[in-house]
């Protein structure tokens, strides 16, 4: 059987790109850029959802939800360390003691902004360089910087997920989430 061969095969990224985006490459010459913009779209959004629900929820759903955005946050400035080439002091992947709804909304705004700031500033060549590093588990780890930037970007999206469910079984609407939304939304943005 013939491979199949498309003229897509032949053309570089950032040729596609500009196709895709009428010309404008400024936030998608980089998918982790993109990645990193969509994943701070997405997280401050549900937490606009959450400051003015959360409290309507059922208890158990709301501790539930804090378990959820806690990991999450915790997981972010794990690998913002392994990112930094630093050790962190998670001996898991949350926090020793359940943080407020507040504290997790601030640092994960912080997070939001060091995740679209690093990812605005990675070279082609910073972003396929080994970092050795290892879990919270003890276990040894080698990633590049666009491969943990991936991480987070799809770790996040599946645990807001998660949240989504919960708001939805208490009767509420939740945020928008789709990457194609955030992307129908940054062109609007830009026309």
């Amino acid at each position: 059987m013939a491979a199949r061969h498309s003229a897509l095969d032949n053309r570089d990224e950032t040729t596609f790109v500009r196709s895709t985006y009428r010309g404008d490459v400024q936030m998608a010459d980089c998918p982790y850029r993109t990645l990193m913009h969509y994943k701070r779209w997405a997280t401050l959004d549900l937490y606009a959802v959450l400051s003015d629900t959360l409290r309507s929820m059922a208890e158990p759903d709301q501790g539930l939800v804090l378990r959820l955005l806690d990991h999450v946050q915790a997981v972010d400035e794990i690998f913002i360390h392994h990112l930094e080439r630093r050790t962190h002091g998670y001996s898991a992947a949350r926090s020793a003691k359940l943080p407020s709804f507040e504290v997790l909304e601030r640092t994960a705004r912080s997070s939001a902004e060091w995740y679209v700031a690093f990812a605005d500033h990675l070279s082609p060549q910073g972003r396929d360089e080994p970092i050795m590093f290892s879990f919270t588990n003890g276990e040894p780890m080698t990633m590049t910087p666009g491969q943990m930037l991936l991480h987070v970007a799809a770790h996040g999206c599946y645990h807001r997920g998660n949240v989504g469910l919960l708001l939805q079984k208490n009767g509420i609407a939740p945020n928008q989430d789709r990457l194609t939304d955030f992307l129908v939304l940054e062109l609007q943005n830009r026309l």
